[in-house]
């Protein structure tokens, strides 16, 4: 078994999913490499995964979430520069298991865990 990777990104100053947010996953080490793009679906999900099979190896790895983009097009209006804007989250993976890295996201602050 390999490990595997989600997401959920929840807006909780909204109360709601955070839809349409886009996230960027890139391999740190042992090689660095852009793993894929991707956009939060209407749950704050991403559609079938963040990895496929076979590209999980382990590593450091890291999720760019563009949380500015999503605020403003909520229609928050945000400081320029905005307090948050991209955030970049880096944790390491694992040979095996499952890998759950939620955020939980306003536009003056964030946290973020390891989930199940």
């Amino acid at each position: 078994m390999t490990a595997t990777l989600s997401t959920h990104v929840l807006d909780t100053a909204r109360g709601v999913p955070a839809a349409g947010l886009a996230i960027q996953l890139k391999r740190c080490s042992p090689d660095a490499a852009l793993i894929g793009d991707f956009v939060t679906n209407a749950d704050g999900r991403v559609d079938g995964g963040l990895l496929a099979d076979g590209q999980a190896t382990p590593g450091t790895y890291e999720l760019t979430f563009h949380a500015g983009d999503y605020l403003r097009a909520c229609g928050v209006i945000l400081a320029e520069p905005p307090f948050l804007d991209v955030i970049p989250i880096r944790f390491g993976l694992g040979a095996s298991g499952h890998y759950h890295v939620p955020l939980l996201l306003s536009p003056y602050g964030y946290s973020t865990y390891r989930g199940s």
